[in-house]
């Protein structure tokens, strides 16, 4: 099924990339080529995602590791199947054993924010369901970087720098000092274009390539990180590791205009994009005037009242009941669109009715196609690595909250409110494709513009992606990119948005997208990002 995007050309972008039998995009050219050398070696999309995700913890580890969440939308055999992977809160993470060390939030750095990382589970639950080539294969690539080399990227270079800079600082104790060791040794980061090797990681991940991935959860790697957490006073044990399984779920979507968009349920955040989206599809968008100041304005009002009811209801729904059919009715959105004035608002949670990040996009010339994504939450995570190991422990747990009977209060067991979200976008009973934006809070306001800019605006997707970018921080405050135009940044203050523009590029998501047109596969990557599209 087409779309119409080659009848609107934007000169201000890149082109898309068009190939025919498979195509990979990703933030990091060296992942995208593992990914690519997959493909061409026989493997599947699937293959091909977990390639690239497995290459993604060697080439960037400013955002993602071996010791990350993940979460995949997968379409094959003419259906969207979702994996949740993310991890559940250590059996000793407790409200009381937080309070008792005087803590009113989960910090960002050490134990307290580490969940069991799901990453190493996706990869294997993935490839069990719908690999094709042997599981070991995939992880060669990836091996040969980290243990031969890779030169860091200029963006991976910078946030490397600014992470080192910044633990310096905050991160002192034993259970930072491998940190240190492993992505800083002689007491330097790799700037662009220098070499980086990390040997442990490699002798990690052959251990999971050879087990099928048990041996991180049940094996020689869960003993490390089960004897690291005891001798420096962590929460993880061995139990927990154990314990986990990635769980496939069904994806959950919203038409808008003829489009069906697809996010995993909570406790991810996409369904604040569907819940944006269900608001908008009540006003019509000229694809010619699309960036009028008054359409930017009505797009951040309505991600503003989807974000008001994720922060009140979205948590694990295995503990607690999420009103997710409610959070995504049309008609409950019909009443959110009252609220929606020409001022900035600070809107409250409605009441529904009941009932630091990676992102790859694969697909392949018979027919699958795999939205993943991956993270650590900030960074390096909790700047705990394994030693030995190579294993950066994430921080997703730095996402719960400690007020007792919130929804997505701390309690062992229990999954955090999740940032990372993959996408897809299908029409009638055949897909389109995966697309993705990284950037913790930003995800759902990407996905929410990648969309518009898309089926609104007509672009191809080089060009949505390209396309300056809004994200709405807190109350009334709004960051533009600089590169806004001035008529856009002066009606929104005009409108009581305390507009700040902000240069930093990947404030604003790093995204990539491979769309199905016809017989081709038109591939894009974010100008904000090292990233690199592939076809073939």
């Amino acid at each position: 099924m087409d779309f119409d995007f080659l009848a609107s050309p934007n000169p201000l972008s890149r082109a898309s990339m068009f190939g025919r039998r498979g195509a990979v995009a990703t933030s990091q050219p060296l992942a995208a080529q593992a990914g690519m050398a997959i493909l061409h070696a026989g493997g599947n999309a699937n293959d091909a995602a977990i390639a690239t995700a497995i290459a993604l913890t060697v080439v960037e580890p400013t955002s993602n590791g071996i010791g990350s969440d993940a979460f995949a939308l997968v379409w094959s055999d003419g259906h969207l199947h979702g994996l949740n992977a993310s991890g559940r809160a250590p059996g000793l993470a407790t409200l009381d054993a937080y309070r008792s060390k005087g803590y009113d939030t989960v910090p960002e750095l050490g134990w307290a924010g580490v969940t069991v990382p799901g990453a190493v589970s996706a990869w294997a639950e993935l490839h069990e369901r719908f690999g094709r080539l042997p599981f070991a294969d995939l992880f060669g690539p990836a091996i040969e970087l980290a243990e031969g080399g890779f030169p860091a990227s200029p963006v991976v270079a910078r946030f490397w720098g600014r992470a080192h800079n910044d633990y310096r600082k905050r991160a002192v104790g034993p259970e930072f000092e491998a940190w240190f060791s492993t992505f800083a040794g002689g007491g330097r980061t790799p700037g662009a274009g220098q070499l980086a090797r990390l040997p442990d990681h490699a002798a990690s991940l052959r251990s999971i390539a050879a087990s099928g991935g048990r041996s991180f959860y049940e094996g020689e790697l869960a003993d490390r990180i089960d004897a690291f957490s005891r001798a420096t006073e962590g929460y993880l044990r061995g139990d927990d590791l154990a314990a986990h399984r990635a769980q496939w779920v069904e994806p959950i979507g919203t038409d808008y205009r003829g489009f069906d968009v697809w996010e995993i349920p909570p406790n991810g955040h996409g369904i604040s994009a569907l819940g944006a989206l269900n608001i908008l599809e009540g006003y019509e968008f000229d694809p010619s005037s699309f960036d009028d100041p008054h359409s930017w304005h009505l797009q951040i009002e309505a991600m503003k009242l989807a974000f008001a009811d994720a922060t009140a209801y979205v948590a694990d729904p295995d503990v607690v009941d999420v009103p997710i059919a409610g959070m995504i009715d049309k008609a409950y959105a019909a009443t959110r669109r009252t609220l929606i004035t020409d001022e900035a608002s600070i809107p409250a949670p409605g009441e529904p009715p009941r009932g630091g990040t990676v992102y790859v996009c694969t697909a392949d010339g018979e027919g699958n196609m795999v939205s993943f994504i991956q993270s650590n939450y900030q960074g390096f995570g909790s700047a705990i690595v394994v030693p030995g190991t190579g294993i950066a422990l994430q921080n997703r747990g730095a996402n719960f909250t400690l007020v007792p009977g919130h929804p997505n209060a701390l309690a062992p067991g229990k999954r955090p409110y999740h940032t990372i979200i993959p996408g897809f976008l299908t029409r009638g009973d055949e897909a389109l494709g995966p697309f993705g934006v990284m950037g913790g809070f930003m995800q759902p306001q990407g996905h929410l513009q990648v969309v518009l800019r898309t089926v609104d605006q007509h672009l191809h997707p080089q060009a949505a992606l390209d396309a300056p970018r809004w994200r709405w921080e807190q109350g009334q405050v709004v960051w533009l990119e600089h590169r806004t135009p001035p008529a856009i940044v002066d009606d929104l203050r005009a409108r009581g948005h305390e507009v700040v523009l902000v240069r930093e590029p990947s404030a604003f998501g790093r995204g990539q997208i491979i769309w199905r047109h016809g017989d081709a596969l038109v591939a894009g990557s974010e100008s904000r990002a090292d990233g690199q599209a592939l076809v073939w």
